[in-house]
């Protein structure tokens, strides 16, 4: 099992060798992670976007640019949408984005004739490795799916189990959070999380232990569970999956874990017939590389 991302990254190792398709890529920021991603081994890479731009940018990094494929195509939309049917088309893996906004990129990958789209609804998984904890952390949806459904809920349990499944988790544990872990009539996110926990009950939802609602100290800490009597909950502090009621509450504890933890992470979407790595201008470089290994690990696993 994969407790973090060096783990991870041993275990790309295991695969064959996966190629990426980048989207305008004529950005500094993800050329730089295109190399690391290379250097070591996690993925070649198909560049398509500004040829001249992606060329100057690729010397300033020191890449040799003989070792890439790089596509030609300086409008925005039609590089993307060429870079997305190259994964439609099953020459490359995972697909990436570069510069260009995250509407027009989310545009290909629901495209009707090249894109990913599954006719499942999209959601966003995040997987961090906080210093003091001692696995990995499968955090959604904390960036795309504002208030989901309880339908919703049991799509992204689905579909973030089957990556916490990829790194490794053979029983994911998932924790539907609340401010409370008791159903409250008044708190209608607490109401969906013990449905959700009977639906794992009864064998509707497979894979992984459900247990809600859960405030996150239980979730997370053994100590917590048991301040509180909380130890006899199928989960008490030992989560691998936090699922949140909505992207409130989900960005803010991303964002706070980000900008306040020790940590490392990488994010990947769902719901797509391959990996879709949707970063922001603002994660790093190692965030991004983290990125595309999680992507080259749900890639592999979706080859089984």
């Amino acid at each position: 099992m994969s407790k973090s991302f060096d783990d991870l990254l041993s275990q790309v190792e295991k695969c064959s060798k996966k190629r990426l398709s980048v989207a305008c890529a004529q950005d500094k920021a993800v050329l730089e992670a295109v190399k690391a991603a290379k250097e070591r081994g996690i993925a070649d890479s198909i560049l398509v976007g500004d040829e001249d731009q992606i060329r100057a940018i690729g010397a300033e990094l020191g890449m040799n640019m003989d070792e890439y494929e790089i596509i030609d195509e300086k409008d925005t939309v039609a590089a993307s949408l060429k870079a997305v049917s190259l994964v439609h088309d099953g020459k490359a893996d995972m697909y990436m984005k570069g510069l260009l906004d995250t509407k027009t990129f989310l545009k290909s990958v629901l495209d009707k004739e090249v894109g990913l789209r599954t006719g499942s609804p999209l959601s966003h998984v995040c997987v961090f490795e906080i210093k003091g904890i001692d696995r990995l952390l499968f955090l959604t949806d904390v960036a795309f799916m504002p208030y989901p459904t309880l339908e919703d809920k049991k799509w992204i349990i689905k579909y973030t189990v089957d990556i916490a499944k990829a790194c490794g988790v053979e029983m994911p544990k998932v924790a539907p959070l609340a401010a409370l872990e008791v159903v409250n009539e008044k708190m209608p996110c607490t109401v969906e999380a013990a449905e959700l926990t009977r639906l794992n009950d009864e064998g509707e939802i497979t894979g992984c232990i459900v247990d809600g609602p859960l405030s996150m100290d239980i979730a997370l800490y053994r100590e917590a569970a048991e301040e509180k009597g909380a130890l006899g909950r199928k989960i008490a502090g030992d989560a691998d999956i936090l699922l949140f009621p909505d992207i409130h509450a989900g960005n803010l504890v991303y964002k706070s874990i980000v900008h306040m933890a020790d940590m490392k992470n990488g994010n990947i979407l769902t719901g797509t017939k391959a990996p879709v790595i949707l970063t922001s201008r603002s994660d790093n470089c190692e965030t991004k590389v983290n990125s595309i290994a999680l992507a080259a690990v749900v890639a592999e696993s979706m080859l089984k």
